[in-house]
């Protein structure tokens, strides 16, 4: 019997990628994705006041610094998506030390709603005594009915 495969005994070269192996490894690894996707999300839970307001516009294509305050009155630094969390002693030097490093970047307070006010101005005030001349606060919009 002669075919395309058998001639003279010999397998004639096959000159095609067999991609069936790649497809299935493939679509593993996006429900792998898709499952840890979700989990991958961090950061501190905070319910943001929710205020009509414009938002503001950057000039800059740098991250802004969010310094967050929790419920619990916990302060947590980001930048760039890092979070990390601080003590209120260090935070003003740790802003600092970035805005020495890239000047002009802008400083944005994140607070929970159910936070105490003077928590707030505590944040604000070591931010000014750090050298931050401008601080922008973080707010949601309303739900819109």
């Amino acid at each position: 019997m002669h075919g395309p495969f058998n001639r003279g005994g010999r397998r004639k070269p096959m000159g095609e990628i067999n991609v069936v192996p790649f497809i299935d490894v493939m679509l593993v690894l996006l429900v792998i994705f898709m499952i840890t996707a979700p989990m991958l999300t961090q950061g501190v839970q905070i319910e943001l006041p929710q205020v009509t307001s414009e938002p503001i516009d950057s000039q800059e294509d740098r991250d802004p610094i969010i310094v967050s305050v929790d419920r619990e009155g916990d302060y947590y630094l980001s930048i760039g998506g890092e979070e990390m969390a601080v003590g209120l002693e260090e935070l003003g030097d740790r802003v600092l030390i970035l805005l020495e490093r890239q000047p002009g970047t802008q400083v944005m307070v994140r607070g929970d709603r159910f936070v105490p006010y003077g928590e707030v101005v505590t944040l604000m005030s070591t931010l000014q005594v750090s050298g931050v001349s401008n601080v922008g606060l973080i707010s949601e919009p309303p739900p819109r009915d």
